[in-house]
């Protein structure tokens, strides 16, 4: 067929689905055209699946190819494939070397501390101070040498932490790295020891490398407002530097507030000192970038959770640096080292294809949500539900979805008579709202359900009162 008639059938072909789906707006639930209608929202914009997960014509499809962006349900695309490309029972490996000779007698290491990071996504305080306790158990206490860590296992481009929205300290612009302790967000409460008096400010976790300056003062007035009156700036010539100022009103006791002040191996290296001198350690050397002994074996190796535990954790709280590194470790397991995001993406297309889900339209920008880039379409994230649900692993990952009026992101919505029944995950953006997963009926029957909804300012309260009203549409069948 020329060209110039290819183009006109696509035209036709795409005019003709607008005009059915226009006139498909009548089929949506009453429910739903009611929330539209109080809005004053069209239906252009959004999107509906609901699919028994065993089998059968859908109960409800509404521009269902349409890609849209989903927002943070994303994450359910990036879990899944992990859970499947992984196993629910795989961990990240911390490994670590002595580069030069430990004296047993007095702990002494004449060299460098090497750690490799293997791109454990949930290295928090805790597990690290375990880690550097084991070290400790093992006989070393003084290093008389470098901290060199070696994040090889990642190949990506230099991540800008203020592209997305300009706030480069907001914990939940953190990029992915291999060696990410704490997930690089340290939280500041501002306490107050005496009535009306000024605001100290703890830091967790301890950083030897930070330098504090508070600046916070007291007003009066009750305990409310934005960050109550509190603001928190990185000191652009003085790295390492935070200033925290504002007011801090009298009616609060306690606050506080996370953010991400320090390059990944900077924080490594100030959570490193910190810890290890209340230890009872020594190291006299500086913080290097390097690479790792060969294939000599480790002296210390330090094993994540399991990845059904990940993944509950990046659904239940919507952890987006989480979720990025599940997609690059996919990636890894499919095609080796080193780690880069188009490994992941193919990782994730091919998984979604060998399960017989449509991927038309699927664009993945870094697998979180956290992008104005990302597209899907509501049939293909049904259709991965539904395979889903037929899947091996379908427990753990059901199980890592929030659930209606009890925990995560769904804890204070869909309570009452839906309480329980659902197990979804939810997303939002300007301009966009979505929500997925499984809904039971009264009758017990169990649906795949997607709604992605992109309008303007339907994620200031529009699109969750139009998910509420399906999911519970769906629910009283």
């Amino acid at each position: 067929m020329p060209r110039p008639l290819i183009r006109f059938f696509l035209l036709a072909l795409g005019l003709a689905s607008v005009i059915a789906q226009t006139a498909a707006a009548d089929d949506l639930p009453d429910p739903v055209k009611r929330v539209l209608a109080g809005h004053g929202l069209s239906s252009g914009g959004l999107s509906i699946v609901v699919q028994p997960v065993d089998g059968g014509d859908p109960l409800l499809e509404y521009n269902g190819a349409v890609p849209r962006n989903p927002a943070s349900v994303m994450k359910l695309v990036s879990s899944f494939v992990a859970l499947d490309v992984l196993g629910p029972a795989h961990t990240w490996d911390t490994s670590i070397w002595l580069d030069g000779d430990l004296d047993p007698a007095s702990g002494r290491l004449d060299g460098n501390l090497v750690i490799r990071g293997g791109g454990d996504p949930w290295l928090t305080l805790e597990r690290f101070w375990t880690l550097l306790r084991d070290l400790r158990a093992k006989g070393l206490r003084d290093i008389d040498g470098d901290l060199v860590l070696d994040r090889s296992l990642f190949d990506l481009a230099p991540v800008d932490p203020g592209a997305f929205d300009g706030q480069p300290l907001r914990a939940y612009n953190v990029g992915p790295d291999p060696f990410l302790v704490n997930l690089k967000a340290v939280r500041f409460t501002l306490v107050r020891r005496t009535p009306g008096g000024r605001p100290d400010i703890l830091v967790e976790p301890p950083l030897a490398n930070l330098r504090l300056i508070n600046q916070v003062r007291s007003a009066k007035g009750p305990c409310r407002g934005y960050q109550r009156g509190v603001s928190v700036q990185a000191a652009a010539d003085q790295p390492g530097t935070v200033i925290l100022s504002g007011r801090f009103p009298t009616g609060c006791s306690e606050y506080s507030l996370y953010r991400s002040v320090m390059e990944p191996d900077r924080f490594a290296w100030g959570v490193f000192q910190s810890i290890w001198t209340e230890l009872g350690g020594s190291i006299s050397g500086v913080l290097r970038n390097g690479t790792a002994p060969g294939q000599e074996k480790p002296f210390h190796i330090m094993r994540s959770i399991p990845a059904a535990d990940v993944v509950q954790r990046v659904n239940k709280f919507s952890n987006n640096v989480m979720a990025r590194i599940l997609v690059l470790t996919a990636g890894v397991a499919r095609e080796g080292e080193p780690a880069t995001l188009e490994k992941g993406r193919r990782t994730i297309d091919a998984a979604l294809r060998d399960l017989g889900v449509p991927t038309r339209g699927l664009f993945i920008e870094n697998g979180s949500g956290l992008s104005r880039e990302s597209r899907m379409s509501a049939r293909t994230l049904g259709g991965m539900l539904v395979a889903a649900w037929a899947h091996r692993y379908m427990p753990e990952f059901a199980a890592s979805m929030p659930v209606s009026g009890e925990d995560g992101t769904l804890r204070r919505r869909l309570g009452g008579t839906t309480a329980g029944y659902a197990h979804m995950k939810t997303g939002r953006l300007q301009d966009v709202s979505s929500i997925a997963g499984y809904v039971q009926t009264r009758g017990g029957r169990r649906y795949a359900v997607v709604v992605l909804h992109n309008d303007e300012d339907v994620h200031r309260g529009p699109g969750q009162e139009l998910q509420d009203a399906l999911v519970r549409w769906v629910h009283d069948r």
